[in-house]
């Protein structure tokens, strides 16, 4: 078991959970802003903007190189660049932050000078070679020894090739990152997959679409290619929507309760692909037989825990990039929901099945969950804990790195917590 900081104990709801929460920011929008208004020339403001830890690293990473970010507000970032990023006196340290971590080690591409991308434990367990591979191909100079963090780049300014082939099958992270840096560049470049598949194809969406507001050009060639154009970024304001990998532990918190709970944003007004899985939560406790997770990785720990109530089992498939998550959140699910009771989970592969058992409501079945410092687990079984006596939630705080309210949230609509409630 994982060190953990202090314990929560959830009180299972005694009725249907019905109020008004907001979620945060999206935390992949927010560090697509950030960075994208750290590269443009003039000032950005960033509205309903996500504050918390990964954001909190991207932030501080910018202001080493060079850039002027002001914090009016809860949900405001208001940035101030030249079109260029400077050579920081000292390593980058973006704790477990993947995006910023991925997105950075690119941008460090156009930097006049060294810069070193590193993070924390479990982010230098988290694989970017592919990333790294991709840049040496496009004539920078860079190297990642063991293949994760600490990233070292020499960065010239530009890249020395134009075009580029990529595996974007372990993380949509390393294509966002090439087709953002590569507008930097002062000739236009292609950025073209290995192959067709590719983790969460809708952050992609996400990334064009933040880059056209920012003034880049992109031209989708093909399927699996893109043609970037040099133009640099011109400064923008932009508005960030809230975060759906967080509404999917509200939407589960609804319907395991039979309450209504409004977030102010339909799930059919999410532009991120983890507002697929309102369909998926929805329909508890029929979830069907199984459920691919391919494009909606972050929801899949939700509809995991969810699944433990439903009528039938539910095998999981295509999830196998959550090996490479946060943590291992496949392992980290199943040994969850199997310290909930054994066997209510089975690895096979890269498979989860959950045996579901709508009998598991109202026992009490103590347990005490491991989160392995990862945010996105601490948050899903919390949702056990509606229905399920004894959940014990470890490392209560580890929600800070994307829904920093998060406990908040569930006692602003009558969730009992006992133990170290983290201020958020």
């Amino acid at each position: 078991m994982t060190p953990s900081s202090g314990k929560l104990t959830i009180t299972p709801a005694s009725g249907p959970l019905n109020g008004h929460v907001a979620p945060p920011g999206s935390k992949s929008i927010t560090n697509r802003a950030l960075l994208l208004a750290g590269l443009s020339a003039g000032t950005s403001r960033l509205t309903g903007a996500l504050k918390s830890d990964d954001t909190r690293y991207m932030a501080e990473a910018l202001r080493a190189m060079g850039v002027a970010i002001d914090e009016p507000d809860d949900t405001t970032f208001v940035v101030s660049g030249s079109g260029r990023l400077s050579a920081p006196a000292a390593p980058l340290f973006l704790g477990n932050a993947g995006t910023a971590t991925r997105f950075l080690t690119a941008a460090a591409a156009l930097v006049d000078g060294t810069v070193v991308v590193d993070g924390d434990e479990h982010m230098r367990k988290r694989p970017i070679r592919p990333l790294v591979e991709a840049l040496v191909r496009m004539g920078v100079t860079a190297e990642a020894p063991t293949g994760c963090p600490p990233v070292t780049v020499k960065g010239t300014g530009r890249f020395g090739e134009t075009r580029v082939e990529i595996d974007g099958g372990l993380s949509s992270q390393y294509v966002s990152a090439l087709l953002m840096a590569a507008a930097g560049n002062d000739r236009a470049i292609e950025i073209a997959l290995t192959g067709a598949d590719i983790g969460a194809r809708g952050y992609i969406d996400l990334t064009t679409a933040a880059m056209e507001a920012f003034g880049a050009k992109v031209e989708q060639a093909s399927p699996t290619s893109w043609r970037v154009a040099p133009t640099g970024y011109r400064a923008a304001d932009y508005h960030i929507e809230p975060d759906a990998s967080a509404a999917t532990y509200l939407w589960g918190a609804e319907v395991l309760t039979g309450g209504a709970i409004d977030i102010g944003t339909p799930a059919a007004a999410f532009s991120q692909p983890d507002a697929r899985a309102y369909d998926f939560i929805s329909k508890l406790p029929h979830l069907p037989a199984v459920i691919d997770g391919s494009q909606m990785q972050d929801a899949i720990p939700t509809i995991a825990v969810l699944a433990a109530f439903n009528e039938t089992p539910v095998r999981f498939v295509g999830i196998a990039n959550l090996r490479v998550k946060e943590c291992d959140r496949i392992r980290a699910v199943s040994t969850g929901l199997n310290a909930i009771r054994p066997g209510l989970a089975v690895e096979e592969g890269d498979d989860l099945i959950v045996h579901a058992d709508p009998a598991l409501a109202g026992q009490r079945l103590p347990a005490e969950i491991d989160t392995f410092a990862d945010h996105r687990i601490a948050m899903s079984f919390a949702l056990a804990g509606l229905k399920i006596d004894g959940i014990t939630i470890l490392d209560p705080a580890c929600v800070g790195k994307t829904y920093p309210g998060y406990w908040r949230a569930l006692a602003s609509l009558g969730v009992g917590l006992t133990g170290d409630i983290p201020k958020g």
